[in-house]
Order: structure tokens, then sequence, then C-alpha cells
């Protein structure tokens, strides 16, 4: 979108020609490769380009769509990727970084427009947990929110958390990952004025069903404004806790609603008015009949 932004500037200062214009537009949509179409108007539609899933996915099909984004200026994250074809794509892009910990690819090639307000707060349960809490944090800050990171506060030992509980109340958007018995996001919840995003992890003993257990919990909590994703999932709530803190921090996400909301009403009640006058002349024109003499 940066790119996009930067030759519509060009163009209208007269530096660019219209054939190199529409040449840029003409793959906007999607970019056909065959194995893969690459979805380069996302970042418009969105804010945030394409995600690759990279998991299972061949060296040589990850190596062409991240040349495909590249040569559009997207900035290129890449989830579950294994070291083997990390090694592979930073032999062909060497500015790119693997974070091994998080299993997270990240090649960036253009500005990461910072969100200028607040801080998304980034919490684990236990140690265990981080890798995922890391996929989150690192892919909310490619999409531009400052994240905090508070590992290893768990329920086991609650005066941990409350220790940092101002900094943590500060935040504007919460993801808080735990496996277990994944009661933390409750605790957070019970805590913080906003909204929690719980990813439930694969971390945990017999009973713990591979994340099942946490998951659960994590859907009936009796805490409101917990939204939870899929287990293990740190990218699906890095990316929502980012979208939350934009909407709130650009101040969006009230100010559209209630545009919306003062829209659809005002429609409503002019529907409202119409009717009400086409009843009031069909009721005028129906009293005329009766009371004409036969």
């Amino acid at each position: 979108m940066e790119r996009l932004r930067r030759l519509l500037e060009e163009y209208r200062k007269g530096n660019v020609g219209i054939d190199e214009v529409m040449s840029f537009l003409k793959e906007l949509p999607y970019e056909n490769l065959s194995f893969a179409r690459i979805d380069h108007h996302r970042a418009l539609r969105r804010g945030f380009p394409e995600v690759i899933y990279g998991e299972g996915k061949k060296a040589e099909h990850l190596r062409a769509i991240v040349e495909s984004m590249a040569r559009r200026g997207s900035n290129v994250l890449i989830t579950r990727l294994d070291r083997q074809n990390a090694e592979i794509l930073n032999h062909a892009f060497p500015e790119a970084r693997y974070h091994a910990d998080a299993r997270v690819w990240i090649l960036q090639n253009s500005e990461i427009p910072s969100i200028p307000n607040g801080y998304i707060a980034v919490l684990t349960g236990g140690t265990l947990d981080i890798p995922v809490a890391e996929e989150a944090a690192l892919t909310a800050e490619l999409m531009g929110s400052q994240v905090r990171r508070f590992y290893d506060v768990g329920v086991a030992g609650l005066h941990r958390l409350l220790d940092i509980r101002e900094e943590v109340c500060g935040a504007s958007a919460w993801v808080v990952v735990a496996g277990m018995e994944g009661a933390l996001p409750s605790v957070v919840a019970g805590l913080v004025e906003g909204p929690v995003v719980a990813v439930p992890t694969s971390v945990g003993y017999g009973s713990h069903f591979n994340g099942i257990a946490p998951l659960l919990a994590m859907l009936t909590t009796c805490v409101p404004g917990i939204v939870v994703v899929n287990i293990d999932n740190g990218f699906g709530g890095g990316y929502v806790a980012s979208v939350i803190h934009r909407r709130i921090a650009l101040g969006r996400g009230w100010e559209d609603g209630e545009r919306r909301f003062q829209t659809r009403w005002e429609r409503s009640r002019s529907d409202l008015e119409a009717r009400s006058c086409q009843r009031s002349s069909e009721d005028e024109g129906t009293a005329t009949s009766e009371e004409t003499p036969r």
C-alpha cells in the first residue's frame, strides 16, 4: 500500500508515466502463480498484506511467493516456518530475520507506520507459552503496534501479576497466552478495562488434551470482554489485538460506529415518517369514500 501511495504521488508530480502506474495496478487484485494466487489488494482492504502460513509448504513455493510480494514492496510475514526452510529463504533474502522460537520469518520491504498512541500487553501463564506469545507480539509489531511483554505471570503465583498491574492495565488491548487450565485470561479480564484476546496453548498434561481444556475454559469464562482464538494461534491473537489497537488509537472505532448508527437511525426515522404519512393519506381516502352519498 505504501508503494502504491508513493507511485501515485510521483505520477502526480510528473516523475512517473501512466504506463508504469498501469503496470502496477494490473496485478493489484491478485497475481496468479499457478500454485498460489497472491492477494496484493489485501493491504488496501485490510491495512496489512497477506500473511503466509509456512508449515508444510515447499521451499520453492515460499520463495516465489516472497519474491512476488517483495516486488510489490509488501512486508512479508511467514508463520510456522521450520528452520530448514528459513535458512533457504535467508540465503535468498539476507536482509530478512528468522525468529526461531516463534517460528516467524519477517522481511521488511517498506516502512511500518507506527500506531501513535498506546500499546498492547502480551502476557503468558508460563515460560513454555512464550513461543506462541512471541508469534503474537511479532505480528502486532509488524502491524505497527508497540508491544510490552509480561511473561510467566500465571495464576499459580498471582502476586507476580499484581506487581505489574499498573503497567498491564495501561495497555489499549491485551493478548493473554496460557496452557494448563487456561485461567489467566479470565483473571486479566477481571482487572482491565478493555478487550482481552485469549490464546490457549497445547502446553499441559494428560486431560489437558493438547489445548482443548484451556480452549473450553476460556470459551466458558464468566468474565465479559474476552475473545478466544484457536489453540497455539499466536498470530491470530496478535492480529486481532493490533486491529483493535489501531481503531482505538486513531479514534475511528467509536466515531465511525456512531456515525453509522446516526445514519441508520435517521434513515429509519425518515422511513417511518414516510409510512406514517402514507397511512394517513390512505385513512383519509377511506374516510372520504365512506362519507360519500350513494
